[in-house]
């Protein structure tokens, strides 16, 4: 049975809005207070936190999972849209990060001033990035929420950012007090690492949400019908399609021969398959084609032969 969870997603995706706004207010006041490169990419890398909670808001807005007249398959994939939206940002985030980098290079290095105070503002910045991912996360699994999990990843990202981050202005600290200006270029070379963690957790999100979106096999079709096989009056079923996420919502297709003498006797049959398959598989929609006895075929899926 599907349930509708927007409400829940809908509040945590509040709670983050607001507490990665506070990170980036302060990555990018300290940022601009040091003159440090890394802070302020991380600080752009928030600046689109920020505007994935609100993508990810719209996105909720219209990701019901209940079917209607325009959309008889339900509006998930709305949720799956919004993953990708943050896939995009994080990808324009990597560039403006990799662009500023290579510009620092050529015009020369800046010096950057850092503080035990300043230090202090980062760590802050990192417990609340921590919180804010394993809460996300948590709450994303319990509800299967491809956005908040999608969203937990993109700020798990953010918490190894501002651990390099503030190793190299650690690393920069020590070199002023120690009267070593040659370790100033740790925040330029830092940079690149963060636009690769970046990347990274871009293409993620993409790999998790781009095959719901293509409509790709969902289960093995082997699996399906292995299972099926095992319903008492199945003779054997076939053309098996199954498309959605494991777990979010499922949509399976298939052609039964059952072993029946009239329409009753099918009926009884077609519905124990559906009892096991929803059982195994929930939340899942079946659509069974019943064929005659002496109908034959050895086709359980589909293939990618050219007809």
């Amino acid at each position: 049975m599907l349930q509708d969870n927007r409400s829940a997603v809908r509040k945590i995706l509040l709670i983050t809005l607001g507490l990665n706004l506070l990170v980036m207010v302060l990555k990018a006041v300290v940022g601009l207070v040091t003159g440090s490169l890394s802070l302020q990419a991380d600080a752009l890398h928030s600046v689109t936190d920020s505007a994935n909670n609100i993508l990810g808001l719209i996105a909720n807005r219209f990701a019901s999972p209940h079917p209607d007249r325009r959309h008889p398959y339900g509006h998930q994939k709305f949720e799956a849209v919004g993953a990708l939206g943050i896939a995009a940002f994080l990808g324009i985030a990597c560039f403006e990060i990799l662009q500023g980098a290579i510009s620092r290079i050529f015009q020369g290095i800046s010096p950057v001033a850092i503080s035990v105070p300043e230090l202090s503002i980062l760590l802050l910045v990192l417990g609340i990035n921590i919180f804010v991912a394993f809460y996300e996360r948590r709450v994303g699994k319990q509800v299967n929420s491809p956005i908040l999990l999608a969203d937990a990843q993109h700020t798990m990202s953010d918490v190894w950012i501002t651990i390099t981050v503030l190793a190299g202005l650690i690393g920069i600290w020590q070199a002023n007090t120690l009267n070593l200006p040659q370790l100033q270029w740790l925040d330029v070379v830092l940079a690149f690492p963060v636009a690769l963690l970046v990347f990274r957790s871009g293409w993620k999100v993409l790999q998790e949400n781009l095959p719901w979106l293509v409509d790709e096999m969902a289960i093995a079709p082997e699996a399906i019908y292995d299972l099926v096989m095992t319903v008492p009056g199945v003779v054997n079923c076939h053309e098996i399609a199954s498309r959605g996420v494991l777990g979010r919502q499922v949509f399976i297709e298939m052609h039964a021969i059952v072993n029946a003498v009239d329409v009753e006797s099918a009926h009884a049959i077609t519905e124990e398959i559906e009892n096991r398959l929803t059982e195994r598989f929930s939340p899942v929609r079946i659509l069974i084609h019943v064929e005659p006895p002496d109908y034959k075929s050895d086709r359980i899926s589909f293939t990618s032969d050219a007809n």
